[in-house]
């Protein structure tokens, strides 16, 4: 008697674990999973709302061909003027990554295109692949989450403006990238991350570019950064940027005029700097300088 309850009880308990068994390999349907787990996306806010101005042509051109030829410190001293002191100069670790003093081809003025990035939630460490082509096929998918997706959006007398969200060690551009930027009559760049293959980008001068220190990076962009967003306040050098602020930048660095004041900044600034060539006329011809095109001749 004693052996035959034992025996039922090892019966149900083995009968037990098959029904268990059994039961986890039922498929889960869609209603449990919702029931087991339920996601919440929290609500994002901003709180810094981008600013309406007149964007047609007529008002481009007028702004652009106001501030053509102008000295970085004509438009500082009118910034001063309208009672804007110390802003909007970026910080001096903004250079430009070269001068040309015969044409000043590394002046520029523009519309900026603002560009966001963060540092990315992915890091692989060495000898993480078991092969090259390991490696090539993460760098190609983690470029599709660092486009150059402003470019979609971008004007002839643009400038974009980067945010390397923190990232030194970061070529934003590049003698590829920088033709093509070129070809949407993109006119500049300003970063506060590096470039690279900077001995072609120099060389062809088909962009004017302003990075930090003036210096090239080593990185790309893969593994290191993402794109976070494109045309919202941005801080790059120090600054607040809103898409659509007027930026100059020459020898002197880079300065960003708040849209609302670019004419009114910019008509005194084209006073100052006739003043000044003006009068640096006379000096020349007192030194027996030969006059050229920075100095009016009367």
């Amino acid at each position: 008697m004693y052996c035959l309850t034992k025996c039922k009880s090892k019966c149900i308990s083995l009968i037990t674990v098959i029904l268990l068994i059994l039961m986890s390999c039922i498929p889960v349907t869609e209603a449990q999973k919702s029931n087991a787990l339920r996601l919440t996306t929290p609500e994002g806010v901003r709180l810094l709302k981008n600013k309406s101005f007149d964007d047609s042509e007529q008002a481009r051109k007028e702004i652009l061909e106001l501030y053509k030829d102008l000295r970085l410190t004509d438009v500082l001293d009118g910034m001063d003027l309208i009672g804007l002191q110390d802003i909007g100069l970026m910080d001096k670790d903004i250079r430009p990554l070269w001068r040309d003093v015969e044409k000043f081809s590394h002046r520029v003025v523009g519309f900026a295109i603002t560009v966001r990035h963060v540092p990315t939630d992915v890091r692989v460490g060495q000898n993480s692949f078991p092969d090259l082509e390991g490696f090539k096929k993460f760098k190609a998918q983690q470029y599709k989450r660092a486009p150059d997706a402003w470019l979609g959006v971008a004007k002839p007398g643009d400038i974009v403006v980067i945010d390397a969200g923190g990232i030194p060690e970061c070529g934003f551009i590049g003698s590829n990238n920088s033709l093509g930027w070129a070809g949407k009559g993109v006119v500049g760049v300003v970063t506060n991350g590096g470039a690279r293959d900077t001995d072609e980008i120099i060389k062809v001068e088909k962009i004017s570019v302003y990075c930090k220190k003036g210096y090239s990076s080593r990185g790309v962009r893969p593994g290191r950064l993402i794109a976070e967003s494109y045309n919202f306040p941005i801080n790059c050098g120090g600054v607040l940027i809103y898409p659509g602020d007027l930026v100059v930048a020459d020898g002197d660095g880079v300065l960003v005029v708040p849209r609302e004041h670019a004419l009114q900044v910019g008509k005194i600034a084209r006073e100052i700097h006739i003043g000044d060539e003006k009068s640096r006329a006379k000096k020349y011809k007192r030194l027996g300088i030969q006059p050229d095109e920075t100095v009016i001749v009367e």
